[in-house]
């Protein structure tokens, strides 16, 4: 019989506790939690989405993204604006706030992913990188 940390899917599982718990971790004295996080890290690379698009590049429900535009609204790092496509619709956008956010979270952002695969020396790192971003792109596309 095999044991748990002979199961790869298992591995990962606990890898991503772990990572959550760090980020949410660094993110605590903000206020957010890694879900804002993610969602303002897509919004920098997008110049805006609508909600029902973040819902499905994110992987979240989509009345959990309504409350957590609301949070980032709330707090000057992301606004809903008019479509230019439909008027009805609203995207929403990263603002200066935000920018200025991800800007000061950077280095506290490093340091966790630093002490998450700190016993990986460089090579073995990018190797992962490629690894878990084949294993990512596959899934979500």
């Amino acid at each position: 019989m095999r044991g748990l940390h002979a199961d790869t899917g298992y591995l990962l599982y606990r890898l991503g506790l772990r990572s959550g718990q760090l980020f949410n971790g660094f993110l605590q004295e903000s206020g957010l939690r890694l879900r804002h996080y993610a969602l303002l890290r897509f919004l920098a690379t997008s110049g805006g989405a609508l909600q029902r698009e973040l819902s499905t590049t994110l992987g979240y429900d989509p009345s959990a993204i309504v409350g957590l535009v609301d949070d980032l609204e709330k707090l000057g790092f992301a606004e809903r604006r008019p479509s230019p496509d439909d008027r009805r619709s609203r995207i929403v956008v990263l603002t200066e706030g935000g920018r200025g956010f991800l800007r000061d979270t950077d280095e506290a952002g490093l340091r966790v992913t630093n002490e998450l695969l700190g016993p990986l020396d460089p090579a073995e790192r990018d190797a992962l990188h490629t690894l878990l971003l084949r294993i990512a792109e596959d899934g979500l596309s």
